[in-house]
């Protein structure tokens, strides 16, 4: 589990953000697509289920160390989220 501290829009793509996600005690930066579905004020302070052991990737000229899940109809967008209230770094079991 994470805790989206800042979104901001990516420097090279239009439907990117930058994260700046917490997982337990440790602060990490992810790109994500979904640009398109949420404003940033709508992601700060939400928590979200990451991938969090992936190894670094370069996207569009920003590092990711991590991927967030989403579910997608096509149309429609929306994060993974926990039903209640959990700390971050909590792992998905």
């Amino acid at each position: 589990m994470a805790e989206i501290l800042d979104a901001t829009p990516h420097p090279n793509a239009d439907r990117l953000y930058v994260l700046k996600i917490k997982v337990g005690d440790v602060e990490k930066q992810v790109v994500a697509g979904i640009k398109l579905h949420y404003q940033p004020n709508e992601l700060i302070g939400k928590k979200i289920v990451v991938v969090n052991n992936l190894e670094p990737a370069v996207i569009r000229g920003v590092e990711s160390n991590g991927m967030l899940l989403a579910a997608s109809n096509g149309e429609m967008l929306t994060l993974v989220t926990p039903e209640r209230d959990i700390p971050s770094g909590a792992q998905v079991r």
